[in-house]
């Protein structure tokens, strides 16, 4: 899909979960990393009001612009947005933004815990299990996140031999590419 104005998600009403603290800290830390990063949009995805309402809803007083990409960009966002979507537990509000952050997050080179600004893989990993629980049990081997999200992106396109996310000058090369227990 060339198009990612066709991505761009706008409200939908909220399902009466409210936000809980788990929540709140995966956008700020995701908004933050984008700003720290330089990115452009921080939060890719989503439309100006679904952008303005996360913002007012995640960090009220906060003055962000969202911004737009300079340029086409040609990666798995959109892929990877989908399937999060598809697995959100409830589809709300907070559960699409969680989604266009990770999605946004995992296009970057190193952890995905790393490119969202979080603390540690604890945290993605209590995310994922509590708002996109169907996706998140399927990694049985804890696989690390931003592998496994790919291994499911070439599953669904039925490509056989999955290239793994840009890790070349990760740090941890070694760890990720080892056996996975």
């Amino acid at each position: 899909m060339n198009a990612p104005e066709l991505l761009l998600i706008d409200p939908i009403p909220q399902s009466g979960m409210p936000m809980d603290a788990l929540d709140l800290l995966v956008i700020r830390c995701g908004l933050a990393a984008s700003q720290r990063v330089g990115a452009r949009p921080l939060v890719r995805g989503l439309g100006p009001e679904a952008f303005a309402a996360m913002c007012a809803a995640c960090v009220p007083g906060e003055a962000l612009e969202n911004g737009a990409a300079e340029r086409p960009v040609f990666d798995e966002f959109e892929e990877l947005f989908e399937l999060l979507m598809e697995h959100a537990a409830p589809l709300d509000q907070t559960g699409i933004w969680l989604s266009a952050v990770i999605a946004t997050a995992a296009q970057r080179d190193n952890h995905l815990w790393q490119d969202m600004g979080l603390p540690s893989r604890r945290e993605l990993s209590s995310i994922l299990r509590q708002r996109f629980p169907t996706i998140a049990a399927l990694n049985t081997g804890d696989m690390k996140w931003k592998k496994f999200f790919y291994r499911q992106l070439c599953q669904r396109a039925g490509v056989p031999i999955c290239k793994s996310p840009n890790c070349t000058d990760c740090v941890d090369h070694s760890v990720c590419f080892g056996p996975e227990l």
